[in-house]
């Protein structure tokens, strides 16, 4: 097993940058960070032939009419959803949340540390106003730095209530978010019967969930546009490969192999990791020793076509170990993989609306493949490995 990894050399300024930053315990604030990855050398591009138009032209045909590249994927999708805002669900990720329902339907998944380093998910569903979607989650509650990623996808955040830390970003006029729960003192009152309802199969507070129909019922009473509101909705998000010639990664001389990618080392309780499966070209996601399943489809595993992962600074709150996590950044560092192969990059996100865009280390913006995306997000300083 491999391993990578990026060392912080020194500090960063949090103000403007770190939302809700505290006092920091080690680095000086004003100094500036560099980050050096060990083992993994330059990925520099080599020339490939580029796309025929004939071939481009055929790609774009759609297999049915009226469908459209979904911005999340690339698949195609109905053009009746095209404008439909996504939802994005804040899910436990604790041994206790297990099984989740209905994640094999989302289209982007991040997973990220909170405290005592549990890590917890959050779901990013396109085509979510279904009749089978009755069951999603389960929901547990708010980190601030989920919501900034939502912001990136227009999306509505759905939560059960959080500590006092989200009431900034909760509390932006431009935040449309559907809470289940009061948070932070705050006094604010939740939606919870017009959204999420309890089964009787857990204990609380690991059996809330909420269905489709409970999130078109708490959006139409608290007057959310559920179609991409202009003034925020950046449709140009990730850039993918064409269909017809996909990114093997094999253009970049210093590309290696990655059967298997091990993020135990930074997810120490989870200890997720993926396995490629070379006959359908997807990760499939592992945690606590097992698949990690859907028990709403079947139990089908949850796979994804890219995994990124995004090295970020990260500073403890308070002493109840509370995260906060830099979101906003000018240079990071990062690593790409599909189809079996990896190579490290760089990321930057300039503003709350603004995607993270993910860049080769020559400076050009990499090319996902079409399909699911898998974003883990990893302290500065921690470590994963891979196997070729």
């Amino acid at each position: 097993m491999k391993k990578l990894s990026v060392l912080l050399l020194a500090g960063i300024s949090c103000a403007a940058l770190l939302f809700g930053c505290g006092k920091k315990e080690e680095s000086p604030a004003e100094e500036t960070t560099s980050a050096a990855v060990q083992e993994t050398p330059e990925s520099v591009p080599v020339e490939t032939e580029s796309e025929t138009a004939t071939q481009e032209a055929n790609e774009e045909v759609p297999p049915e009419e009226g469908m459209v590249r979904s911005t999340l994927t690339n698949e195609w999708i109905s053009g009746d959803i095209a404008d439909q805002r996504p939802i994005a669900v804040m899910v436990p990720n604790d041994s206790t949340a297990l099984p989740h329902y209905s994640l094999s339907r989302a289209d982007i998944l991040y997973e990220c540390p909170v405290e005592a380093r549990i890590t917890r998910l959050m779901a990013v569903f396109k085509d979510w106003d279904r009749d089978d979607m009755d069951r999603i989650g389960n929901v547990r509650s708010c980190r601030d730095y989920f919501v900034y990623w939502s912001f990136e996808w227009d999306a509505v955040y759905f939560h059960f209530g959080g500590p006092f830390y989200i009431a900034p970003v909760i509390e932006q006029k431009s935040t449309n978010n559907v809470t289940g729960a009061n948070y932070g003192g705050t006094g604010k009152k939740g939606v919870y019967g017009n959204a999420y309802y309890r089964t009787s199969d857990r204990k609380a507070p690991q059996n809330a969930y909420l269905s489709a129909k409970g999130a078109n019922e708490a959006m139409d009473k608290l007057g959310i546009s559920k179609t991409y509101r202009e003034d925020y909705y950046k449709p140009d998000h990730f850039k993918f490969a064409p269909e017809s010639s996909p990114n093997t990664l094999e253009q970049y001389q210093n590309s290696f192999s990655a059967s298997k990618i091990d993020m135990a080392k930074t997810y120490t309780v989870s200890k997720t990791s993926f396995e490629y499966n070379a006959e359908d070209g997807l990760y499939y996601r592992f945690e606590y020793g097992k698949p990690h399943v859907d028990a709403r489809f079947d139990n089908k595993q949850l796979a994804f076509k890219n995994v990124l992962i995004q090295f970020a600074y990260q500073e403890v709150r308070d002493e109840n170990g509370y995260l906060s996590f830099q979101v906003h950044d000018t240079k990071r560092d990062g690593y790409y993989f599909t189809n079996g192969r990896g190579i490290h990059v760089n990321w930057k996100k300039t503003a709350d609306y603004e995607p993270t865009k993910f860049y080769d280390d020559n400076g050009n913006e990499i090319e996902l493949n079409t399909g699911k995306t898998m974003i883990c997000i990893v302290k500065d300083g921690d470590t994963f490995g891979y196997d070729e």
